[in-house]
């Protein structure tokens, strides 16, 4: 029988890069690239995609026990988009070994301790299953900000 909590879970990533591709599509570059205050307060629709693919892989990667993903996470908040197909098969791209991930979760001990290594050096520590909620909810945030910041842009005058 599948683990309910994992199937939960993948439910949720699923939903969650729907989300993101809807914010994403069909917009051009110069939406993607937008923000709708200062650089200092938010992110574009480019960043919050890339930031939140990646870190859904690094935090799954956690949850499953593996060595750690291969990330420039200052880049992810440099990111811009030259339109929505890049954006798009990055998603795609990134959603797919999500999703392998969540494979390799399975039988998983959920009350594991999981470690990884933060850029300044320091060592986050968490469960298997506080990696996979911290997956699903980081996801999700950065996905309905994506879709606000779509109507932000569609709405501006």
């Amino acid at each position: 029988m599948p683990d309910p909590f994992l199937e939960a879970a993948r439910k949720a990533i699923a939903g969650g890069t729907e989300v993101l591709r809807r914010a994403v599509s069909d917009l051009p570059a110069e939406g993607l690239n937008w923000r709708p205050a200062n650089p200092e307060d938010t992110n574009t629709i480019a960043v919050l995609t890339t930031h939140a693919m990646h870190s859904t892989r690094v935090l799954l990667t956690m949850a499953a026990g593996l060595p750690p993903a291969q990330r420039d996470r200052p880049g992810e908040f440099t990111a811009v988009a030259d339109g929505s197909g890049s954006l798009l098969g990055l998603i795609d791209r990134l959603a797919a070994e999500c999703e392998d991930l969540l494979a390799c979760c399975e039988g998983a001990d959920w009350a594991a301790p999981r470690q990884r290594r933060r850029d300044d050096g320091s060592i986050s520590e968490m469960t298997a299953g506080e990696a996979l909620l911290f997956a699903v909810t980081h996801l999700r945030g950065h996905a309905d900000e994506a879709a606000l910041t779509r109507h932000l842009w569609k709405e501006r005058t």
